[in-house]
């Protein structure tokens, strides 16, 4: 017999967070799905379950899940109950993805509105780029 779902491990939610408590707990389903946490066939919380977790009412975890069902990231299964669907993985990436070009989009906005050129832009994401990839140095006790 399979116990329960395990705890979803969510950022806390906040009304003066970015987005609405729904999309924050939708975000925070996508980022546990696109990081390998919840993989698919996955048993979720109940609404109350999730509700009661997160401190909000379960028609905003309610909400949450149908959007993330609509998206394809979840299915429901009457009497069974709610789980990761196969493609989520894909979904979520496409999602966050999508997300990141906006969020360049509007980075190049503001770096032409300083007065950047292209070629300085591209350096400075280069820059940063380089500096995300290089390798922390670790020293081996001896």
């Amino acid at each position: 017999m399979a116990g329960p779902p395990p705890a979803l491990v969510l950022p806390p939610l906040s009304a003066a967070g970015p987005g609405t408590l729904y999309q924050q707990i939708v975000n925070g389903l996508k980022r546990e799905v696109s990081e390998g946490r919840l993989r698919p066939g996955a048993a979720l919380p109940s609404f109350r379950a999730l509700a009661e977790d997160l401190l909000v009412s379960v028609i905003t975890v309610k909400r949450a899940y149908e959007e993330l069902e609509r998206e394809g990231i979840i299915y429901r299964r009457q009497g069974l109950g709610t789980f990761v669907a196969d493609g989520a993985l894909d979904r979520s990436r496409d999602a966050k993805s999508a997300r990141a070009r906006d969020l360049l989009r509007e980075a190049i906005r503001e770096a032409s509105q300083a007065g950047l050129t292209h070629r300085e832009i591209l350096h400075l994401l280069q820059s940063i780029l380089h500096q995300k990839s290089e390798p922390r140095h670790v020293r081996k006790r001896g």
